[in-house]
């Protein structure tokens, strides 16, 4: 070992500047006397469960105040001597790596510059060969790359990144996303594997943003053909939906801590969440009114009028082009004023107008304050359009601009459809009385419970007499009746594991993954049938029930509302589809609905007894 060490010495020594060979700097003084050493951290493979391969983490003295890694690059960079420092750090780890003979791939912290440099000193040719001179095979070296500073040189990079592949060794970049390591400089360099920065990965099952940042970053792997390594994973929760996700490789503490030796196994925490066959129920991001909506519509190229122009040659225009419900008063580029086609020409067709106001500007019979909306303009602002006390912007429609600049005419009608459509859209995403997932989140949260072989129960809920009520009380009481259901099937769900979507309507979707599900649908039922009572007045509360038309407007009574869940068993292999599984659980609702319990089961035993579901309370 004694010589071991002797060789690091003179090694690292032969690569010394002399500011570090000489300097009398307390990381100088470490570099020298091999006062460093490593951790190693493990990355696991999130799809096996097993250790993929080993970060190595340099650490300094115990005890000391340079024991930390960033105490250690603070200090370096004050010497002047952070590229021998970082050098040092890269032989270090290979020495005590190559002692361990340890299974898996090593990942080597290195700035751009410093391999550069370091690749210089060694020489392209001899890098394989020094790397093997430490015990380690070439290929199973992964040097990644950290961003301390901006790339002052990337040609060189390059040359040294190919010397890097000449060898065997593969390449990493680290932090992506951390503010620091940029997409010019994945899109340069290629790396064979990119680090996700912790803070997209921390919290991930809270945080509907982060997800869909993390599946960006994952369709710009797929085009590079680069493999991703999550960072900074320490909750089930987050691990449960980055395997779902499809991120590869992991690490965090979660995982396996920095140890002086390699480990063998991820820790037993994070070995059952990636052995458990339940699938996470990824954090919800409704449809949003997203801008750019004008652009998927026609927009009318119509032509303009200065404000001078006069009223003689409007007319004019209308005449020519009989299909224009309006004229834009465009001053440069910018439009000042909107003439409405059918109240200029009622003016125009007076007696004496034209004698008296042919010739003078237009601009005194037009709209000066006119709706002016731009290409990239969200759905709110449209809606703005339909809800305002001024009506003539149905008639008048709106002026078009794109980045300001007139662009042409929109007509109310187009506009109608268009925000109509679009709340439609975000509908079926998110509802938006509950704010639960629509339609296309739960058939995709069903059919990856489906593609992933998940056993699991999905129920469809629904109101029984919710028309007459509605009808009875109006839409105000109804919407609070069907908010009252969205929080009860909320709160009796278990966030991690069971999916909650409102399909419209009085109607719900509750996938679950909870073993004791059927418990949870009892207890939704039963609260269900107290806490109604109360949107009821005190003589429906006493008669246990209103009197209402049905559907074939015979006024009749019906008993207070009450909910009916359908419930359907879903094993491995069962079924194909969302849309099977979505019609078998409509016929159990059917057959709930006519159950004295309120919860009717389709489909075979799962794991776990299943108890006799208790008759439905009434309760005065």
């Amino acid at each position: 070992m004694h010589t071991t060490r002797r060789s690091r010495l003179e090694a690292m020594a032969a690569l010394l500047s002399p500011a570090a060979r000489e300097g009398s700097g307390p990381v100088a003084r470490l570099v020298r006397a091999g006062g460093l050493h490593c951790v190693f951290q493990p990355l696991a493979d999130l799809r096996e469960g097993g250790v993929y391969a080993h970060e190595a983490l340099i650490r300094g003295p115990k005890g000391s105040a340079l024991h930390a890694p960033d105490a250690l690059l603070q200090q370096a960079q004050e010497e002047h001597i952070l590229q021998d420092f970082e050098l040092a750090c890269v032989l270090t780890a290979l020495e005590q790596w190559g002692r361990q003979d340890a299974p898996g791939r090593l990942f080597v912290n290195v700035s751009a510059d410093a391999l550069v440099h370091g690749v210089a000193l060694a020489g392209a040719q001899r890098l394989g060969e020094m790397v093997r001179g430490f015990g380690l095979s070439a290929r199973m070296l992964v040097l990644e790359i950290t961003e301390h500073e901006r790339v002052t040189d990337m040609p060189q990079l390059r040359e040294a990144i190919k010397a890097v592949h000449a060898c065997g060794a593969r390449l990493a970049l680290d932090d992506f996303g951390d503010g620091r390591s940029s997409l010019r400089l994945w899109s340069e360099i290629k790396p064979d594997f990119v680090k996700i920065d912790k803070y997209f990965i921390r919290d991930i099952s809270e945080h509907p943003e982060n997800l869909q940042m993390l599946q960006a970053i994952r369709g710009i792997a797929d085009v590079f053909g680069t493999t991703l390594i999550a960072e900074g994973i320490e909750t089930r929760d987050d691990l449960r939906v980055l395997r779902d996700l499809g991120i590869p490789y992991g690490q965090g503490w979660l995982l396996g801590r920095p140890a002086a030796q390699a480990c063998e196994a991820v820790e037993n925490a994070a070995r059952d969440v990636l052995q458990d066959r339940r699938v996470a129920v990824l954090p919800h991001l409704g449809q949003t009114a997203r801008p750019g909506i004008l652009r998927s519509l026609l927009v009318v190229q119509a032509p303009t009028a200065a404000p001078g122009t006069s009223n003689d040659t409007v007319a004019a225009m209308f005449h020519e082009r009989t299909d224009l419900h309006a004229l834009a008063v465009v001053e440069g580029t910018r439009p000042v004023a909107l003439i409405n086609r059918q109240q200029f020409m009622n003016h125009y067709a007076t007696l004496y107008f034209r004698e008296v106001h042919g010739r003078k500007p237009c601009i005194a019979f037009a709209n000066t304050a006119p709706r002016v909306v731009d290409l990239d303009c969200d759905v709110d602002q449209l809606v703005g359009i339909l809800t305002s006390q001024d009506q003539r912007y149905l008639n008048d429609g709106y002026v078009v601009t794109d980045n300001g600049r007139y662009l042409g005419l929109g007509t109310g009608d187009q506009l109608v459809r268009a925000v109509t459509e679009t709340r439609i859209e975000a509908a079926r995403h998110a509802n938006p009385l509950t704010f639960l997932p629509g339609n296309i989140p739960i058939s995709l949260h069903m059919q990856r419970l489906l593609d992933h072989g998940t056993e699991f129960v999905a129920c469809y809920a629904d109101l029984n007499n919710f028309k007459p009520f509605n009808d009875h009380y109006g839409y105000w009481r109804g919407d609070q009746m069907i908010r009252l259901v969205a929080r009860l099937c909320v709160s009796h769900c278990d966030a991690r594991r069971d999916f909650v979507g409102h399909v419209g309507g009085d109607d719900f979707m509750i996938l679950f993954q909870s073993h004791n599900w059927q418990q949870r649908c009892e207890a939704i039922i039963q609260e269900f049938a107290r806490e109604a009572l109360a949107l009821f007045d005190e003589a429906a509360r006493h008669a246990r029930g209103i009197e209402a038309e049905d559907r074939q407007g015979v006024k009749r009574f019906f008993p207070c509302t009450t909910l009916s869940i359908g419930a359907v068993r879903v094993l491995r292999g069962q079924y194909d589809s969302a849309e099977q599984v979505a019609n078998e659980a409509a016929l159990a609702k059917h057959d709930a609905k006519q159950s004295p319990s309120g919860l009717h089961v389709h489909g075979p035993q799962l794991s776990g007894p299943v108890h006799t579901p208790l008759p439905l309370q009434r309760v005065a």
